[in-house]
């Protein structure tokens, strides 16, 4: 795996996100790293420039499919529509309808696939399958790992002696390419999972991939589950992660207030969570620590309503 190599690559497409000093008393220095200042509001679009970056020339014409609940769908949306090759997303119904929006203005087609996300990933392998398309997978994807790795070789750069990176955990790709990434560096991984979206911790607790029913949580974005075909995330989770943390719905709104209120970001449910575990206090830092901010994208109702409650 070449992860710096997809760093140059990515370069046109994804920008190099600030790293922003976050003061958490009694506990060694930790910067946030703000991927939801990224460009389409996640990290989602480093593995998905890289994965269409290495599409040949008939691949880009004959067009790709994906499934997301919005981040990824985004980020394909706008890779592909730079890069001129068609694209079509398939959405859950629950679908956050800012990034549904953002998928739409970006020219991909979009199919609502049901209720679930696993009704939404089932479709576009239908779809790729059917129409001969590349499937462009949110996390199950060695290309797309790659590309996000990337994010662990900007704060290893950006932030010397840097000894752990918080990471948000859903599908797994996030934490699989920063650890790919860190680990010869003598970097901690700590995987943070929500609690009502944590079907890679129980899987990884299980010791293989596992199916659970979704349900509802601010956290959307780590919705979903991982596949028990899992072909290589799940694996790379369990050889990179060092610790994992699971944090409640009552502590993710309260770091998405916080984020608001005292930091001045606007932080989706799925991108704070590992503030969410610093604020609450459910982990401290072993020495000098980044936490990945993995996205920005929240509708505004559902910001105004964290807000107004907190302020009640």
């Amino acid at each position: 795996m070449d992860i710096a190599g997809a760093l140059s690559r990515i370069r046109p497409l994804a920008w190099e996100t600030p790293l922003v000093p976050l003061d958490i008393p009694g506990a060694p220095p930790v910067h946030m790293k703000l991927e939801s200042l990224q460009h389409t509001g996640s990290f989602k679009v480093r593995g998905a420039a890289n994965r269409l970056l290495k599409l040949d020339a008939r691949q880009r014409q004959a067009g790709v499919v994906a499934a997301s609940s919005g981040n990824h769908g985004r980020a394909v949306a706008e890779v592909a529509a730079r890069l001129g090759v068609p694209a079509t997303v398939c959405v859950p119904d629950w679908v956050d309808p800012v990034k549904l929006r953002a998928i739409d203005a970006a020219g991909a087609t979009v199919v609502r696939a049901g209720p679930s996300y696993d009704h939404a990933e089932e479709r576009a392998a239908e779809l790729a399958a059917k129409q001969r398309v590349s499937l462009v997978h949110p996390f199950d994807d060695m290309d797309v790992i790659e590309g996000q790795g990337t994010v662990g070789l900007e704060v290893v750069r950006q932030l010397p002696g840097v000894e752990e990176v918080i990471v948000p955990l859903s599908g797994g790709g996030l934490v699989a390419g920063i650890g790919l990434a860190v680990r010869d560096r003598g970097v901690r991984v700590v995987a943070v999972s929500a609690g009502r979206a944590s079907v890679m911790a129980q899987s990884l607790e299980r010791g293989v991939p596992v199916e659970l029913p979704e349900e509802e949580t601010v956290a959307s974005a780590l919705s979903g589950g991982i596949g028990l075909g899992n072909r290589f995330s799940f694996d790379l989770c369990g050889q990179v992660i060092d610790e994992h943390v699971i944090v409640g719905e009552g502590d993710i709104r309260a770091a998405v207030q916080r984020a608001f209120r005292e930091c001045r970001l606007v932080v989706e449910g799925g991108g704070a969570v590992g503030l969410a575990v610093l604020w609450s206090g459910r982990y401290r830092p072993r020495g000098r620590a980044a936490v990945v901010v993995s996205g920005g994208n929240v509708d505004g109702r559902m910001l105004v309503s964290l807000i107004a409650a907190r302020a009640a």
